[in-house]
């Protein structure tokens, strides 16, 4: 055997060499990028994923089936022709392009597609008609709110607004002059009823379970919120609204507190009862009631 040593080694021999190990090593590197994209590119073919062309049209369907009034807006993938807006008639139906009147009333949105769709398929209009249907304005099924909020009015239901709070945000919320206790009458299997429901008392608790959800023909009263009166000798005489737990000393410095030549010894309250009114001489520390009529007197001294 030769043994050789590098000096024996000539100079063209070790650049040969490195090139030769620089190549081998270009070559694994190509090898380990190629190999993992030819097999993602496999996989795709095999398992053959849907392209973006072929997914189904993604959109919030509501519950609630649609009704005389709804606008809604109709499109028909790759046939833009028949993008329709439309609102649905007193009859409950509409006019669809090549297929004429349609009748939707009481289907959901999610029915009502199929049934346009099996209309172009049987006009054979379009062969594998790919329907979407989303309601743009509800009008079939509305509630009422009366009362003590910021707008008074009938205001529609869908998914995303149909509980009580949603429908009180609608509203602009409760006014400053409403009560906590929201009244709601509602309709059930042809019963109706009367419900109370403590709004921030809900929240305070974290009980969502009284956020009722609201059905079509439902209506929510907001009273105006109970409130006591307050004269003699304090700085703001007047009414005030009552809020829950409240002392006579919460209420005389609602109004201000007592004048330099008032007295909160010996105050006097005027309080309703079945027979009309008594008198009642208050302690600070007494609870006020709704429409409490409280009297501070001038100081003997």
């Amino acid at each position: 055997m030769v043994s050789l040593s590098p000096n024996t080694i000539s100079p063209n021999a070790t650049t040969t060499t490195a090139q030769a190990a620089r190549r081998f090593a270009a070559l694994l590197c190509v090898a380990a990028v190629t190999l993992p994209v030819a097999a993602f590119g496999q996989s795709r073919e095999t398992s053959k994923l849907p392209t973006l062309q072929h997914l189904p049209t993604l959109q919030l369907q509501s519950r609630e089936a649609l009704g005389e009034g709804d606008s809604i807006r109709i499109t028909v993938f790759q046939n833009p022709d028949l993008t329709t807006e439309t609102r649905i008639s007193e009859r409950g139906t509409i006019t669809f392009p090549l297929v004429g009147e349609i009748s939707l009333a009481g289907l959901t949105p999610v029915d009502a597609e199929a049934r346009i769709a099996d209309k172009l398929i049987k006009g054979k209009f379009v062969l594998k008609p790919q329907v979407s249907l989303n309601v743009i304005r509800v009008r079939s099924r509305q509630v009422s709110v009366l009362g003590h909020v910021a707008r008074p009015g009938r205001y529609p239901l869908d998914d995303t607004s149909s509980n009580l709070t949603d429908i009180l945000a609608l509203a602009g919320g409760v006014s400053p002059t409403g009560d906590d206790n929201v009244t709601v009458m509602v309709t059930r299997d042809g019963k109706t009823a009367k419900l109370e429901i403590n709004v921030p008392t809900m929240y305070r608790t974290g009980d969502l379970s009284r956020n009722l959800q609201l059905e079509n023909g439902d209506t929510i009263f907001v009273q105006r919120a109970p409130v006591f009166y307050i004269y003699g000798e304090v700085q703001r005489a007047g009414s005030y609204r009552l809020e829950q737990g409240m002392t006579v000393m919460q209420a005389l410095s609602v109004g201000g507190g007592v004048t330099p030549r008032g007295t909160d010894r010996g105050v006097k309250i005027r309080r309703k009862t079945g027979d009309g009114t008594q008198a009642i001489d208050a302690r600070l520390i007494d609870p006020v009631q709704a429409d409490d009529v409280i009297y501070v007197r001038e100081s003997l001294f």
